[in-house]
């Protein structure tokens, strides 16, 4: 049985899937309609439900399993599915929703011992002592939280497999410039983004929870980094604890994209770099693996709605 990214264009087909998000919007009829977003294993499409009914707008939650029959058409250079019918998964069919989730490349326990082996390389006690307290702490969310709703490593283990790979990038670098402080530089990725487990609800059906929507995982990490200095008796104002807060506090780089503050140590706006590398890559990526060579991907909405070229030539290299 196919999945959702293989169809083609015009295909119709009947599959069973995860509504990954219902969004209820009015149309300019005056009608409501939901925005949905279906999801297997092989990615996203969206589609459109109109004139839904209250009790449609209950029934079709995001987090439910569902039986779509649908076509598989093209909207302003977009893959969208139009719905035909839909109608949830009846007892004995597939209904778990973990069933229908992307996954990272990597397995659970490879991602935990790469950054549990990390850890030794963090030298600074303080620095060490508030990592293992937080990572010990959140452990479970932690490596089953994706990194994102939408934009960027948006699924099942997403945090963890960003928060490595960054470390691999990390860990590169500072091969080739030695006089970076590879104990902060470490610190620093490996919490940049912890602040996730409580900005996020969780892998299915992800949504902002109040905290994140008011605060922001920038400020909730920071916060929780406090508090495991009180924890551990560790001194807040000590410059070592200020150094790794500024770290997570300025990884986004600019005010307009939500740091307080700009980088201003040289650690951070590598932090920076490699985090905004690293989530362009996924995006990338993602795009390219749903895209045939010879033609553009999809508007990539966290890049300027830009499309990327896929060279035809990259089809015989996968002949290879």
């Amino acid at each position: 049985m196919k999945k959702l990214r293989e169809l083609v264009v015009d295909e119709t087909f009947q599959l069973f899937v995860l509504i990954k998000q219902a969004d209820v919007r009015t149309a300019k009829n005056g009608k409501k309609f939901i925005a949905f977003t279906f999801q297997d294993e092989s990615g996203a499409i969206d589609g459109k439900f109109w004139d839904a009914s209250e009790e449609e707008i209950t029934k079709f939650e995001a987090g439910k399993v569902v039986c779509l029959d649908g076509k598989r058409e093209v909207y302003q250079g977009n893959p969208q599915v139009k719905i035909i019918h839909l109608r949830l998964s009846k007892e004995g069919e597939p209904n778990d929703p973990s069933l229908f989730m992307d996954r990272p490349p990597v397995t659970k326990e490879d991602m935990e011992n790469y950054i549990s082996q990390t850890f030794f390389e963090i030298t600074t006690p303080a620095w060490n002592r508030i990592v293992r307290y937080l990572f010990t702490q959140y452990h479970q969310e932690f490596f089953t939280y994706p990194a994102a709703k939408v934009n960027h490593h948006a699924f099942n283990g997403g945090l963890a497999y960003h928060t490595m790979t960054m470390l691999r990038l990390a860990k590169s670098i500072v091969k080739e410039y030695p006089d970076l402080d590879e104990s902060l530089l470490y610190a620093g990725v490996l919490l940049h983004d912890l602040g996730k487990v409580i900005e996020l609800s969780g892998a299915i059906a992800t949504e902002y929870t109040l905290a994140g929507n008011l605060i922001g995982h920038l400020v909730l990490v920071d916060e929780e980094i406090t508090k495991a200095c009180l924890a551990l008796s560790i001194d807040p104002a000590s410059e070592d604890v200020l150094l790794l807060r500024h770290m997570v506090l300025s990884h986004h780089g600019l005010l307009e994209y939500g740091s307080p503050v700009r980088p201003k140590l040289i650690e951070a706006e590598v932090l920076h770099q490699i985090d905004n590398l690293d989530a362009t890559m996924q995006m990338l990526l993602t795009a390219k693996g749903q895209t045939d060579p010879g033609s553009y991907t999809s508007s990539i909405f966290g890049l300027d709605k830009r499309r990327f070229y896929i060279p035809a030539t990259q089809k015989n290299k996968e002949l290879e």
